[in-house]
């Protein structure tokens, strides 16, 4: 399996799977914050289609913050992997120390990117969920349980790079799961990318205000370098 050069090549190819939803007007693209921007960025210009930003925090285990113990979503919304926190040891209080650390970064990130304006309306309409990598799917399914909550009419998860395993799971839960790539073993979502640099809250801004200008984002080159 061959890495792909950045997110932005990721996203290109992924539209190549989601072709079928071009120019529709029941559809809209949500990019998961902050890494799924840039790949739903690429499939919105591609497809003609608009492009919003969803944002979902890992809820991380004490000492091993990479490792997903569940997540929260705008919204209040909240899944936890009750099987890990067993695992580990994880008391209730340690759990609501950490939600409430990453509410609180949820609520800027909000505040940041969106500014005044509002979501975009998802009722009746099928969204594309997008995220650059699905390993645990932690993320991905707090964001499934949220919108929801706002009555789309179908929920398609979509990544370049997804752990097969976790993507059967996903199709369970939301209305389809779209890749480029699922390898076996997975490892992690980094592995398949040359350039994975973190993306910034600039960068989700400006990519944002591109989609609402239609217009070439003015992102630092450095960003979007093959």
């Amino acid at each position: 399996m061959k890495r792909f050069l950045n997110r932005r090549e990721a996203g290109l190819e992924l539209a190549e799977k989601l072709d079928r939803f071009a120019g529709r007007q029941d559809v809209v693209v949500l990019g998961l914050a902050r890494g799924g921007v840039p790949v739903a960025y690429e499939i919105a210009r591609t497809l003609d289609l608009p492009l919003d930003v969803f944002v979902v925090r890992k809820l991380g285990a004490p000492g091993h913050e990479e490792f997903a113990i569940g997540a929260i979503a705008t919204g209040g919304v909240r899944v936890l992997n009750q099987e890990a926190i067993q695992l580990l040891g994880i008391t209730r209080s340690a759990i609501e120390q950490i939600t409430m650390l990453e509410q609180q970064e949820l609520k800027r990130r909000e505040k940041m990117y969106r500014g005044d304006r509002g979501a975009v309306d998802v009722t009746g309409r099928t969204v594309i969920v997008v995220d650059d990598g699905l390993a645990t799917g932690a993320t991905m399914q707090a964001a499934i349980t949220a919108l929801r909550k706002r009555h789309p009419a179908a929920i398609i998860v979509a990544a370049p790079v997804v752990a097969p395993d976790t993507c059967r799971h996903l199709r369970t839960v939301a209305d389809g799961c779209e890749y480029v790539q699922a390898p076996d073993p997975f490892y992690g979502v980094g592995l398949w990318y040359a350039d994975f640099s973190p993306t910034s809250d600039r960068e989700v801004q400006l990519l944002l205000e591109a989609a609402e200008r239609d217009a070439t984002p003015p992102v630092p080159r450095y960003a979007y370098q093959y």
